[in-house]
């Protein structure tokens, strides 16, 4: 396992590049499989689309895409695993741990674990079908958390040097 490995210049950039230009972000409106893991409470929220294929006889991921609110590293990791997942069986899929994942971003920092963790629970939930479509579209996350705030929020502003 590659954790207990510390904020480097080098993940950072790694981060930041997968940022800028994340791949496989958005709804996939023909998906077979969706999942969907997080808290509204917290902020983190992940849901990932999966749209399979035959390939040699076997059921593979032919795309994967996902939408993120939260965790800058949870969006960089989810960015990497859709890319990993392309033909990858359903099974070799779920035996992805969240270090591998995060593809070429390298090893997560203790911090950051938890992104990688959220991307797994994505993926398995997508597997498991827990959140599977029944009509042609799925709700985004962004309606789902303006739908029902789950408390009430109060705006307080600072006094004059207080912001420090």
């Amino acid at each position: 396992m590659r954790y207990n490995i510390p904020v480097t210049e080098e993940f950072e950039d790694r981060a930041r590049e997968a940022l800028a230009q994340p791949k496989n972000v958005g709804e996939m409106n023909d998906a077979d499989s969706v999942g969907t893991v997080g808290s509204p409470d917290c902020g983190d929220m992940l849901r990932m689309w999966l749209k399979f294929t035959e390939k040699d006889g076997k059921k593979v991921i032919d795309r994967a895409s996902f939408q993120a609110f939260g965790c800058q590293t949870a969006i960089a990791v989810a960015s990497m695993a859709t890319e990993l997942l392309k033909g990858k069986t359903p099974e070799e899929a779920r035996d992805l741990k969240p270090d591998e994942l995060s593809g070429e971003l390298g090893p997560l920092p203790p911090m950051k674990i938890h992104c990688g963790q959220l991307v797994e629970q994505a993926l398995k939930s997508a597997l498991d079908g827990k959140d599977a479509p029944q009509k042609k579209t799925t709700e985004t996350l962004a309606r789902k958390l303006h739908s029902a705030p789950s408390q009430k929020i109060k705006i307080i502003p600072l006094e004059d040097g207080e912001d420090n």
